[in-house]
């Protein structure tokens, strides 16, 4: 019996269940609120969802989870002093997706979008210099798997791209910087930076007023990672004193964002309800199985997140 730890609305647990148990028919796989107390000491493998963290000491014999998001940060956070060992969910079919997005949303400030949107509002015809795409200088935040697919993406459409690592990596056809220094050798190229970082300890709060102000003039920002990575007070000073010319945001600290919130009517922001990357079920279900046939098979678990970088 494997749980399935999760707070999602009912009629998506049966349908993920649903999924689950046709690729591990051997394996078992029920709601969380099924399990009876008797059956907990038993289990060493869950399946979880954006789970209650509480839910988890439950188990007392859990050595590993398997997130079937991307994103655990939350989980690293509850079981930062915890022997259990997570899983995130590493999914070419994602890492697809976001690159999609990516394209789409740089291309969308690369052309003035934004601004020709204000100048059908007000009625006013007015044509702007086209900058090719080889002169728009993009910088990624963070070259984990998204990062690396999307660079890719934005390079075989033309653009000058960048990446930033906290250590230093290598990728054909990518400028590619690390540390401090490198960071700021980065921000200081970046017409539009793309924030693809994890949410850490050490990330949380790093797009702020010393960032921001390393950037050019007239820069974009897209943040297609977590809301909590952004100082939304320093944002809003960039963004109101025009040194930031537009922001992209696809993840906020409480999601959804609150009907009050005054980033809904700011001129140069353009919100999104979380949907660079949704996770595909059918591809998420064939890795999840494919990771707990191997587990069954050797006894191996496979590759968790580190407790110390939180990714």
């Amino acid at each position: 019996m494997i749980p399935f730890i999760n707070q999602l609305p009912k009629h998506e647990e049966i349908i993920w269940l649903a999924a689950l148990n046709q690729r591990l028919p051997d394996e078992n796989i029920v709601s969380y609120s099924e399990v009876k107390l008797a059956e907990k000491k038993a289990v060493k493998l869950a399946i979880v969802a954006n789970p209650d963290t509480d839910l988890l000491a439950e188990y007392e014999n859990l050595i590993w989870i398997h997130s079937l998001w991307a994103g655990v940060e939350h989980l690293m956070i509850a079981l930062a002093d915890s022997p259990i060992e997570v899983v995130r969910l590493i999914d070419p079919t994602l890492s697809r997706a976001m690159s999609e997005a990516v394209l789409a949303w740089s291309l969308y400030l690369h052309r003035d979008m934004p601004r020709y949107a204000k100048q059908q509002q007000n009625k006013h015809w007015l044509q702007h210099q086209l900058v090719p795409a080889s002169e728009r200088r993009i910088g990624i935040l963070g070259l984990g798997e998204l990062g690396q697919v999307s660079a890719a993406q934005l390079q075989q459409n033309g653009f000058n791209v960048m990446g930033w690592s906290r250590t230093a990596k290598k990728i054909a056809n990518i400028s590619c910087f690390s540390g401090e220094h490198g960071l700021a050798e980065m921000l200081a190229q970046s017409d539009i930076l793309v924030c693809l970082l994890p949410l850490t300890p050490a990330t949380r709060g790093m797009v702020n007023k010393n960032l921001l102000t390393q950037l050019p003039q007239g820069s974009g920002i897209i943040n297609f990672a977590r809301g909590g990575i952004t100082n939304t007070d320093d944002l809003l000073a960039a963004l109101n004193s025009d040194h930031i010319s537009h922001a992209v945001l696809d993840v906020f600290e409480h999601e959804p964002l609150t009907v009050n919130s005054e980033l809904w009517q700011h001129p140069d922001i353009t919100i999104l309800p979380h949907i660079s990357a949704p996770t595909n079920i059918n591809s998420a279900c064939d890795i999840v199985a494919t990771n707990i046939h191997s587990f069954r098979a050797t006894g191996q678990i496979p590759k968790a997140v580190s407790k110390i970088n939180g990714y």
